[in-house]
């Protein structure tokens, strides 16, 4: 446990897991991205519908950084650099291109990453949710 007494939160373990198992099984690793969320950097023109799929494969990108709170990375779109910056909290899904295998959020995960809303939505208040799903994300 960090020294704050914070929980460090699950998702970037879980995409960088996504992503491992993507890459040693051959296939292409991909995150789908909320663009419309503060602090987004990628480029306008590939943004459809304020979503954006960005190829996370070791060969399609460069100087690939990922902490608790940001993923950021270089990559080429249209023979153009980009320097991508994208928030853990605005990523959607990851999983692999060509089957579409891997794990998409809820979007309950609060800014912080520490599950508070996750806790909350399972307060006797509410009816209790399972947690996590996986969908095939085409």
């Amino acid at each position: 446990m960090p020294e704050d007494g914070r929980t460090i939160p699950l998702k970037p373990y879980l995409i960088r897991a996504v992503r491992n198992w993507a890459v040693d099984s051959g296939l292409t690793p991909c995150v789908l991205v909320n663009a419309s969320l503060p602090g987004v950097k990628v480029p306008a023109d590939y943004v459809d519908n304020g979503r954006i799929v960005l190829n996370i494969h070791p060969r399609a990108v460069g100087r690939f950084d990922m902490d608790h709170e940001w993923l950021q990375f270089s990559a080429r779109f249209a023979a153009r650099s980009f320097a991508v910056e994208v928030p853990l909290a605005a990523v959607l899904a990851v999983y692999a291109r060509e089957n579409g295998q891997g794990i998409s959020f809820t979007g309950e995960e609060d800014a912080d990453g520490d599950g508070a809303a996750m806790r909350d939505a399972a307060s006797p208040k509410r009816t209790p949710r399972k947690g996590p799903t996986l969908k095939i994300v085409k």
